[in-house]
């Protein structure tokens, strides 16, 4: 089991899907490591600005960003060396499946976790 997760949080905002989803997982035991440059704190947890400023281990990156910034996304979580980037319901980006393939990464698009964790241990 994953214990660190980094979930792409694009809002505090509770009604959002990315919120709701992280908070699924935290309150399922799932470390989060929210990322978003203009808030300081969300679910209890120290939000990092940006992928850079991350220095601990990542098992999970969980994206709720646009299709097209995924490959980038990618290449700044390689020096993370997560096992899984994962990104949610109507996100795809083949590159970057490409480029997490090729550095032995695990790649999941198109699919939510909470959806898929709920299947697996609901």
């Amino acid at each position: 089991m994953w214990h660190h997760i980094r979930c792409r949080i694009t809002s505090s905002n509770e009604s959002k899907d990315s919120y709701k989803v992280a908070k699924y997982l935290k309150d399922n035991g799932y470390k989060i490591i929210p990322i978003n440059p203009t808030a300081s704190e969300i679910l209890g947890e120290q939000v990092y600005s940006s992928i850079n400023d991350i220095h601990e281990k990542v098992d999970i990156v969980n994206v709720f960003r646009p299709g097209e910034e995924c490959l980038e996304i990618t290449k700044q979580f390689l020096r993370l060396k997560p096992k899984v980037i994962w990104l949610q319901i109507g996100i795809k980006n083949e590159e970057a499946k490409k480029l997490a393939e090729i550095n032995r990464i695990e790649f999941v698009q198109d699919k939510c976790i909470k959806i898929e964790h709920h299947k697996l241990l609901g």
